[in-house]
C-alpha cells in the first residue's frame, strides 16, 4: 500500500533534462583513461573501434529494454519500481536499498574525487579534502534544497560545458595532422597478434569489454525522475535511447580521433590518452583542459546523484518501507528528508572510508539492479501480455536476453574476481530480508492505526 504524500513531485522537465542526465550521468573521467587500456588489450585499430560500437550496441539493447518497463510504470524511484511490479515488495525492497547504497557511496567518492582535481586548479583545496568535498556537498546539497528548476537547470548547463569540450577535443584531433604510424601492425602480446579464436585472446578481450560496458553505465539515469516528466510515454524511450546512441556515437568519435593523434603503441601506453592526446593539440594548456573536463564530470555525477539518489528513498517511504517524512515534498519539488539524509550519510562514509569499500561492491550489488531490470520485462510480458505498452522492446526477447545473459555472465565474473564482494553482497541482500518483515509489520500496524 502507498503512503498519501502532502503534494506531489513536480512534472515540469522535458526531453531536454533526460538527455543531460543520461549524458551527464554516463560521461565521466573514465573516457579519458579506457581507451588506452582497450588499445593495449586489442592492439589493433579496427578491433578497439569494433569493440566500442559492440559497447554501444549492448547499452542500446539495455537502454529499449528499460525504455519499455520506464513507459509501463514511469514512477520515481528507479530500478525498485520495476523489481516490485515484476516480483513483488520484498524484491522491491532489496534493490532499492542495492541501488541508494551503492549510489549514496558513489556520492561520497564523487566529491572526494573532485577534491584531487580542484587541488590542481587551486592547491588549497587539498589541505583539508575532506573539508573541501564536504563544501562541494553541501553547495549542491543547497541548490538542490531550493528546487527541482534550479537542479535541473544546472544539470542541462553542465553536460551541456561537459559536450562542448568533449567535441573541441575531437575536432582538434581531427583538424591536427594525423599521427606518423597510423597502418602500425598489430601490437606484440596482444589480442590481436594471437589466433581470435584462441583462449588467450579471449582473456585480453573480455576484460576490455567489460570496460567499455563500465563506461556505458548511466544512461538509465533519467529513469529516477520519471514521475516529473510531463509526457513520460513519450519523453521517456527519446531521452533513454537517444541518449545512449548520443553517448555511443560520441565515445566512438572520440577513439577515432585519439587514433587519429596518437600512433597506436603510444595509446596502448597511455594511463590518459585524452590528457596526452590534448598536450599534442595545444602544449601550454591540454593538461588544464583535461582538468577542467575531469572536474566537471565528477561536479556533474555530484550534482546528477543529488537529484536521482532521494528519489529512491521517497519512493521507500511512499511505499511504506522507510519513514513517511521522506516522502514530504517541498513547494520547489524537492523531497527535503530524503535529500538531507542522502547528502548526510555520504558524510559519514567520507569520514570512515566505508564508501571505498562499498564501491567496491558495485559491480555485484549494482548488477543485481541490472538484473532485476531485464528479468522484470520477460516477467511482465509473461504475466500481461494483453497490457497496453507505450513502448515495447523493439528486440525483446531476443536482445532483452542478449542483454540478461550479459549481465548474468559479467555478475558471475564480478564474484569470482574478487569473492570477498560478493560474499558481503549476499550478507546485505539477506539482511535485507528482515528488515522488510520489520518494515512491512510497521506499515501494517500504522494502516490499522490509521483505520481505527
Amino acid at each position: 500500500m502507498t503512503v498519501t504524500t502532502s503534494r506531489p513531485l513536480l512534472r515540469i522537465l522535458g526531453l531536454g533534462f533526460g538527455l543531460a542526465i543520461g549524458f551527464g550521468g554516463t560521461i565521466g573521467t573514465g573516457i579519458l583513461r579506457l581507451p588506452g587500456m582497450v588499445a593495449a588489450a586489442l592492439g589493433d585499430r579496427t578491433l578497439i573501434i569494433g569493440l566500442w560500437v559492440l559497447g554501444g550496441v549492448y547499452a542500446v539493447m539495455g537502454a529499449m529494454a528499460v525504455a519499455e518497463l520506464a513507459t509501463l510504470h514511469p514512477e520515481a524511484g528507479g530500478f525498485r519500481v520495476y523489481a516490485r511490479h515484476a516480483f513483488g515488495e520484498r524484491v522491491g525492497f532489496v534493490i532499492g536499498w542495492c541501488d541508494w547504497l551503492v549510489c549514496v557511496a558513489a556520492l561520497a567518492y564523487s566529491s572526494m574525487a573532485a577534491v584531487t582535481f580542484l587541488g590542481t586548479l587551486w592547491p588549497t583545496a587539498t589541505v583539508n579534502p575532506q573539508l573541501t568535498a564536504f563544501a562541494l556537498l553541501a553547495a549542491v546539497f543547497a541548490l538542490h534544497w531550493t528546487g527541482l528548476r534550479l537542479g535541473s537547470s544546472l544539470t542541462s548547463i553542465i553536460s551541456l560545458s561537459i559536450g562542448l569540450l568533449l567535441m573541441a577535443l575531437v575536432v582538434g584531433c581531427f583538424i591536427a595532422a594525423p599521427a606518423t604510424s597510423v597502418t602500425a601492425p598489430p601490437l606484440p602480446g596482444t589480442a590481436a597478434s594471437l589466433p581470435w579464436n584462441s583462449l588467450a585472446a579471449m582473456l585480453l578481450a573480455v576484460p576490455a569489454l567489460r570496460a567499455v560496458l563500465s563506461a556505458f553505465d548511466g544512461w538509465y539515469s533519467a529513469i529516477y525522475m520519471a514521475e516529473e516528466n510531463t509526457d513520460p510515454v513519450r519523453t521517456l524511450p527519446r531521452a533513454i535511447i537517444g541518449g545512449t546512441l548520443l553517448i555511443a556515437s560520441l565515445y566512438l568519435l572520440i577513439n577515432l580521433a585519439l587514433l587519429r593523434v596518437l600512433p597506436l603503441p603510444v595509446l596502448a601506453a597511455s594511463k590518459l590518452p585524452a590528457a596526452d592526446a590534448a598536450q599534442v593539440l595545444w602544449p601550454h594548456g591540454g593538461a588544464i583542459l583535461v582538468t577542467v573536463f575531469s572536474l566537471l564530470t565528477l561536479v556533474s555525477l555530484l550534482n546528477n546523484l543529488m537529484l536521482t539518489t532521494p528519489r529512491i528513498l521517497f519512493a521507500l517511504g511512499r511505499d511504506g518501507l522507510f519513514s513517511d517524512r521522506v516522502a514530504v515534498v517541498s513547494d520547489g519539488g524537492t523531497p527535503r528528508t530524503a535529500l538531507a539524509i542522502t547528502a548526510a550519510t555520504a558524510v559519514v562514509m567520507i569520514l570512515s572510508g566505508t564508501f571505498e569499500q562499498i564501491l567496491a561492491l558495485f559491480a555485484v550489488l549494482f548488477l543485481l539492479c541490472y538484473l532485476s531490470a531485464f528479468l522484470a520485462v520477460f516477467a511482465l510480458r509473461y504475466r500481461e501480455p494483453e497490457r497496453p505498452r507505450p513502448f515495447k522492446d523493439l528486440g525483446y526477447p531476443f536482445s532483452t536476453g542478449i542483454v540478461l545473459l550479459g549481465t548474468v555472465a559479467f555478475l558471475v565474473a564480478a564474484v569470482a574476481q574478487d569473492p570477498r564482494s560478493g560474499l558481503v553482497g549476499a550478507i546485505f541482500v539477506t539482511a535485507c530480508v528482515p528488515a522488510y518483515a520489520w518494515m512491512a509489520r510497521r506499515r501494517r500496524l500504522r494502516i490499522a492505526t490509521a483505520t481505527a
